[in-house]
């Protein structure tokens, strides 16, 4: 199972924002030029993100992006399902009917693997990959000196 890059640049999107959470406004360009994404295609991301009520805009010369809960209320899975849709590698798994679910071997295999990335994946909030990115700076700063 791949994730998209779709997802992965979102994820870096919510990632600056939540970094930037103290700030009024963060533009484009900005998370942009930041994590080396073309803006153009943060544009396109940003919209599910904020119909998702993840992230709220201001319009205008002085407007810009912030995220619309807290950094420790937002998590990786709800960033994921957003841009992906379903987290479970197969519809059966994922509630949808399957006329072989009740026979099929397999069924238990991938509902057990999405629970897991489910699980996995709402035990990390933007705040955790904050404080995980801020102490391997400080670890890769403090092995500099």
């Amino acid at each position: 199972m791949k994730i998209s890059t779709r997802s992965r640049y979102g994820l870096r999107l919510m990632f600056e924002l939540g970094l930037r959470y103290h700030e009024p406004l963060v533009q484009l360009k900005v998370i942009a030029d930041t994590q080396q994404i073309s803006e153009k295609y943060l544009s396109q991301i940003i919209i599910p993100l904020r119909a998702a009520g993840l992230v709220e805009s201001v319009r205008g010369s002085q407007g810009g992006y912030r995220l619309a809960k807290t950094p420790q209320s937002i998590t990786v899975r709800e960033v994921i399902e957003t841009l992906e849709g379903s987290l479970y590698p197969v519809d059966c798994s994922d509630g949808k009917e399957c006329p072989r679910q009740k026979i099929c071997p397999s069924t238990s295999v991938w509902t057990r693997l999405g629970d897991k990335i489910i699980e996995t994946l709402d035990a990390i909030t933007l705040e955790n990959m904050i404080e995980d990115y801020r102490n391997r700076i400080s670890a890769d700063l403090a092995f500099d000196i």
